[in-house]
């Protein structure tokens, strides 16, 4: 079983994956926070290129947040797991709720990280979207979706470890998915890595104002 040390270990051996995107002018490296954010901040080192955030809420299921029932992201995004939410007799009530809430904290995060930076702008742009695993891929597909509407050229899934059905559910959806690892005997993320601490909101901002002296973003 693959296992990785950290997520800048992970970080690391994904960026050799992606050499080919090195030092294209319109590239920018997008991370699903917070655990994404120092997987995809060596991929942006390796590659000369920007790192943003992308930043979508999974839904967690009640009484047991860890099950994802669906995933929101900016723009009004919504990606519901009918399966999870039919199989665990999942009320719309408990959906919406879960939403509402989701929302007040997507929207905590997107000041939290991006304080005085321009909107959001993938257009015309080679996205590659980083996280530090998957496994219901329900964050993911918001993901994806919010991409597409906001018009990007391409966009590439970049992860350290995929679940197997995820993979193949999702590959069709990106132009391109690099995946390092999606082994059969997936449970968790967090079994692939020795040390999976949470990465914590002061992190994130300081990888990101990091990137940002070497690549200003364009107002």
């Amino acid at each position: 079983m693959i296992t990785y040390q950290n997520r800048i270990h992970a970080g690391r051996l994904l960026a050799d994956k992606l050499g080919k995107y090195a030092g294209q002018p319109e590239l920018l490296v997008l991370a699903l926070p917070r655990g994404g954010v120092p997987v995809a901040a060596e991929i942006a080192r390796a590659l000369h290129a920007t790192l943003d955030v992308l930043v979508v809420r999974k839904l967690g299921a009640p009484y047991n947040e860890e099950l994802a029932m669906g995933a929101i992201a900016a723009n009004g995004v919504c990606v519901l797991n009918r399966n999870v939410i039919d199989n665990w007799n999942i009320s719309e009530e408990a959906v919406d709720e879960a939403v509402e809430r989701e929302t007040r904290e997507l929207e905590r995060r997107e000041k939290l990280y991006r304080p005085g930076r321009p909107p959001l702008d993938v257009k015309h742009q080679t996205v590659i979207l980083v996280d530090d695993g998957i496994a219901t891929g329900a964050t993911m597909r918001a993901a994806i979706g919010l991409l597409k509407q906001m018009h990007a050229q391409r966009v590439v899934v970049a992860v350290p470890v995929a679940s197997r059905e995820s993979y193949f559910e999702l590959r069709g959806l990106a132009h391109e998915f690099v995946a390092l690892a999606t082994p059969p005997d997936f449970a968790a993320v967090g079994q692939f890595y020795e040390n999976f601490g949470q990465t914590t909101d002061d992190e994130v901002r300081a990888l990101l104002d990091e990137n940002a002296l070497a690549h200003p973003l364009k107002a």
